[in-house]
């Protein structure tokens, strides 16, 4: 999809678009998009080096960008980011909570340290982000979107702590719509379905699963990253100026016949891998 055949390559001009995990998969792809509709565009995670492969591949399609490596359970981390981030490029615009963390494992073979992990990257790192932004938010009547996903309101074997800090994602998504609509700030949650080409999906459908998985899909097809990406642009423009505190479900309609089809193609990649 050619995204600027849709919507203009200046819509984000001079706007600054910040996104956590943002040196791969989904999150890179939700980037390129924005650097196409001439966005600038700031990136953190944990791993400088794959920061600066993404740098080099925005910077490709004519984007300014500013990297720093980041922990989003480091709020003091992330408010040093938004200041060099100001310093560099403006003041924040857009504010993409994508950092994330997921793995397959039932609830009664699940360390209590394996489920904090994931409650702190996602649900702690998105308030962090966004506490950490509010005052560039405010100043700039800003946007933010959190990636959440299926977890949130089906339960799915194996991903109790995916759900749970997916479930908070959503609800802190809406309080905040709530609470910052007055100073001009919109929050929305985007939950995308299965998306081709990411490390999730080499984990949780790998092989014939993967095959199997796109036959349960209503759409007949896996996302694209770019799918995602226009959901993004589309809730952040004017088009989208009266929608805030919105659950937008970019999965195919994967989610609508519920997570049993899902679970036993999850218990099939477990009995196989535990045969390894």
């Amino acid at each position: 999809m050619d995204i600027t055949s849709i919507l203009s390559k200046d819509l984000y001009k001079d706007k600054v678009v910040f996104i956590t995990g943002g040196g791969s998969g989904i999150n890179l792809g939700v980037a390129k998009v924005f650097a196409k509709l001439g966005a600038k565009l700031a990136l953190c995670g944990r791993t400088f080096e794959k920061l600066e492969g993404a740098k080099k591949e925005l910077e490709e399609l004519g984007a300014e960008v500013f990297i720093q490596a980041c922990d989003v359970r480091d709020f003091e981390g992330l408010t040093s980011f938004l200041k060099n981030m100001k310093e560099a490029l403006g003041a924040l615009d857009i504010l993409v909570c994508g950092a994330a963390g997921n793995f397959l494992c039932p609830a009664n073979k699940m360390s209590e340290n394996a489920f904090k992990t994931v409650i702190d990257i996602d649900l702690m790192g998105t308030f962090n982000a966004s506490r950490a932004a509010f005052s560039q938010l405010k100043e700039t009547k800003g946007s933010m979107i959190y990636i959440s996903a299926g977890q949130a309101f089906i339960p799915y074997f194996a991903q109790c702590h995916v759900g749970a800090a997916k479930a908070g994602i959503d609800n802190l998504m809406q309080n905040l719509a709530l609470e910052w609509g007055s100073y001009g700030i919109r929050v929305n949650s985007i939950v995308p379905g299965p998306i081709e080409g990411t490390e999730g999906m080499a984990r949780l459908a790998p092989g014939e699963v993967g095959k199997k998985l796109r036959k349960m899909i209503p759409a007949g097809r896996m996302g694209t990253k770019d799918d995602i990406g226009a959901a993004a642009a589309f809730l952040c423009s004017p088009l989208a100026s009266y929608i805030t505190g919105t659950v937008l479900k970019v999965d195919g309609g994967m989610n609508l016949a519920g997570s049993g089809l899902f679970t036993a193609l999850v218990s099939e990649v477990m009995a196989s891998s535990s045969k390894k």
